[in-house]
């Protein structure tokens, strides 16, 4: 079950960036899993695009980074979650994930780099068949 307002479309549920951040240091993975490390996140800065808005936006260079949902996700079994064409089209990629729960997940900008919204539909989590 998704928590959190969410928008239902043909495919499946929308969900919402809650949060984007830049990898501020590196993490670590080793073969056997005794010297992993967690990356280091900072959040990316947002701005105002107008003094009227209600949100602001994030101003994302070519790169990578993290994204994060406003919504939650509980109950048994994996969903395919992937990324909504609207940001495909504008030059932006994550990788679709069967998930339990809703991670932290990977973004890359190319180009000329992508301006979201806070609160933007960026992910759809797949209807069950």
């Amino acid at each position: 079950m998704v928590h959190e307002e969410t928008q239902r479309t043909d495919a499946g549920l929308d969900l919402t960036v809650a949060e984007i951040y830049e990898v501020a240091a590196p993490g670590r993975v080793d073969f056997g899993g005794g010297e992993l490390a967690d990356a280091d996140l900072d959040p990316h800065e947002r701005t105002w695009r107008n003094e009227d808005d209600d949100y602001q936006w994030w101003h994302l260079d070519a790169g990578q980074y993290m994204l994060e949902y406003n919504e939650s996700l509980t109950g048994e079994g994996r969903i395919p979650l992937q990324i909504r064409d609207a940001v495909c089209e504008r030059g932006a990629s994550h990788p679709t994930l069967h998930v339990a729960e809703l991670p932290r997940v990977p973004l890359s900008v190319g180009g000329a780099g992508l301006k979201i919204k806070e609160n933007a539909r960026v992910s759809t989590l797949l209807a069950e068949e």
